[in-house]
């Protein structure tokens, strides 16, 4: 496996979801606008208190990222697998997990991306000052695309299932929960003047070790399935 066979498999992975991605772009509109729709539902729900809304701004707005991308894990293999792709990908010339690696950053920049691109705006709906924007969008730039690597271990393992999607949701939701946990934290630790450093140093770790092993972990899960 060279390192130019390594990338090439990559830039090619990315590329294709990226096109498929266009030609069907409402699944990618469905899933910000899930993000939109739920998070503007929580000040509706809980009443017009600015300390209310600002308490528990960073929070909602995690979870509803979190849902987000789980709504759309399911379609970064599944049609691959039905139609028969993943299996050519797999014996193809490159190397299957940098492939891999390629599609799940496509899914984030279809996904994650545009989620980071509306926190401003549903930062402000809540009250957040400009500086735990910054920090709130920081957490999120880390931890998205780990929701998108493990997300794609867990998306691996589901092919083919019968009820895959709600076993997909299981399986992921007590994962995301240390995301969830230190990208809050950092929101609310920088809103109470404490530092910040150990959150962003765990999100950091997360990342690291998902970017290393989430595409080998989901390759082999693949194989699993089409075996």
């Amino acid at each position: 496996m060279t390192q130019a066979g390594v990338w090439a498999g990559f830039a090619w992975g990315l590329r294709r979801d990226l096109r498929l991605s266009a030609r069907s772009s409402a699944e990618v509109l469905v899933v910000l606008g899930f993000f939109l729709i739920v998070v503007t539902l929580f000040p509706l729900s809980v009443g017009p208190d600015p300390r209310v809304l600002h308490r528990i701004g960073a929070g909602i707005i995690w979870v509803c990222a979190t849902l987000a991308c789980l709504l759309s894990l399911h379609r970064m293999f599944a049609l691959d697998f039905a139609d028969g792709s993943l299996e050519q990908m797999l014996f193809g010339a490159m190397p299957f997990p940098s492939i891999v690696a390629g599609k799940i950053g496509a899914h984030w920049l279809t996904t994650g991306c545009p989620l980071l691109l509306c926190t401003p705006l549903v930062g402000v709906q809540f009250g957040l000052s400009g500086g735990e924007i910054g920090v709130l969008l920081l957490s999120l730039a880390i931890g998205t695309p780990v929701l998108s690597l493990i997300g794609g271990i867990m998306a691996a393992l589901t092919l083919g299932l019968r009820g895959g999607g709600a076993l997909l949701a299981l399986l992921l939701l007590p994962l995301y929960i240390p995301l969830l946990v230190f990208g809050v934290g950092a929101v609310d630790s920088y809103a109470a003047g404490m530092g910040i450093e150990g959150h962003f140093s765990v999100l950091g770790a997360e990342l690291l070790l998902a970017l290393v092993g989430a595409p080998f972990a989901t390759a082999a899960a693949v194989r699993t399935a089409i075996d």
